[in-house]
C-alpha cells in the first residue's frame, strides 16, 4: 500500500527482532531508512532491504550515545533530504540478578540505552522536524514490564516505565508543533533479547506454555510489533499522540487469576 511513500525513517536496534522487522516493513511501505545497531548484523538487515529494492543506510552506533544519535539524524537528512519518522527501538534487558543483589552499576547501561536513548532520539528528531517546519512521528519501544511488575528484571522494568512517562511528557512539551510521540508496549515476543526464555522452555519441552497467561494463549513475533509501529509511523495515526499502545495478546488486561476461572 506504500503507506510511507516518500518518507524518511530512522530505526534503532535494527540488527534483529522488532527493529529488524520494523525497518524491513517501513522500507516495503516506501520509506527510505537509516538503520542503526551496536551489532554489525545491522548490515544484514540493510542487505535484505536493498535486495527488495529499498533505500537504506546502515550505521553501527550506540543508541545511548548522544553524539551518535545526533549523527544519525544528520545522516538521514544528508542521505535522503529530511526526516519524518524515528523509531527509538534499541534496548537491552540487563542483568538477571535478584533485587537485593543489584548494584548501582547494574542499572547504568540499562537506563542509558533504554531510557536516555529514547530521550536523545526524541530531542534530536524533534529539533530536525522543527528546523524543517514539518510534522513528524516519533515512536519508542516500551514494554508491558513498564506497566506493572512481573514481566522483567527491576532495572529493565523501571526503564520501560520511564519510557511510557517520557512519551507522555514530551508529547505535551511539543504541543502545537505537529510532532507526535508515542510508545509501543510489547508483551512476550520471540526476539534475540528473549532467546534465553524461549531456549529454556524448548529444552524442557515446555514451548506450549510460552504465552499461556494471555487470552490468546500464545507468544508474539516481531512482525506483529512492526505492524503497530507502521500504524504509528503512518498518517493513519494522525490523531494518536502521547500514548503507550500495548501489544501483548491481552496479558495486561487482567489482574493475576487462575486461567479459565472468573469467580
Amino acid at each position: 500500500m506504500a503507506r510511507l511513500q516518500g518518507k524518511v525513517a530512522i530505526v534503532t536496534g535494527a540488527a534483529s527482532g522488532i527493529g529488524r522487522a520494523s525497518a524491513i516493513l517501513f522500507a516495503q511501505e516506501g520509506a527510505s531508512v537509516v538503520i542503526a545497531d551496536r551489532s554489525s548484523d545491522v548490515g544484514a538487515t540493510a542487505e535484505t532491504i536493498r535486495a527488495a529494492g529499498g533505500r537504506v543506510v546502515a550505521v553501527e552506533a550506540d543508541a545511548g550515545d548522544e553524539a551518535a544519535v545526533a549523527s544519525l539524524v544528520e545522516r538521514a537528512i544528508k542521505e535522503f533530504g529530511g526526516l519524518d519518522i524515528t523509531y527509538a527501538n534499541a534496548g537491552i534487558v540487563g542483568p538477571h540478578v535478584p533485587f537485593l543483589e543489584l548494584s548501582g552499576a547494574d542499572w547504568q547501561d540499562v537506563l542509558r540505552i533504554n531510557l536516555v536513548g529514547p530521550f536523545l532520539a526524541i530531542k534530536y528528531s524533534a529539533k530536525a522536524f522543527l528546523a524543517a517546519s514539518r510534522p513528524g512521528s516519533i515512536i519508542c519501544t516500551a514494554s508491558v514490564a513498564g506497566i506493572r511488575s512481573g514481566a522483567g528484571p527491576t532495572p529493565y522494568s523501571a526503564s520501560k516505565a520511564g519510557v511510557i512517562n517520557l512519551v507522555q511528557t514530551t508529547a505535551n512539551q511539543l504541543a502545537g508543533t505537529g510532532i507526535r510521540v508515542n510508545a509501543i508496549c510489547p508483551g512476550l515476543i520471540e526476539t534475540g533479547m528473549t532467546k534465553p526464555v524461549f531456549d529454556g522452555a524448548r529444552a524442557r519441552g515446555k514451548e506450549a506454555k510460552l504465552g499461556q497467561l494471555n487470552p490468546l494463549r500464545r507468544y508474539g513475533v516481531p512482525t506483529e510489533i512492526a505492524g503497530a509501529a507502521l500504524f504509528l509511523a503512518s498518517d493513519d495515526s494522525s490523531y494518536v499522540n502521547g500514548q503507550a499502545i500495548v501489544v501483548d495478546g491481552g496479558l495486561s488486561s487482567s489482574h493475576p487469576v487462575v486461567p479459565g476461572r472468573i469467580d
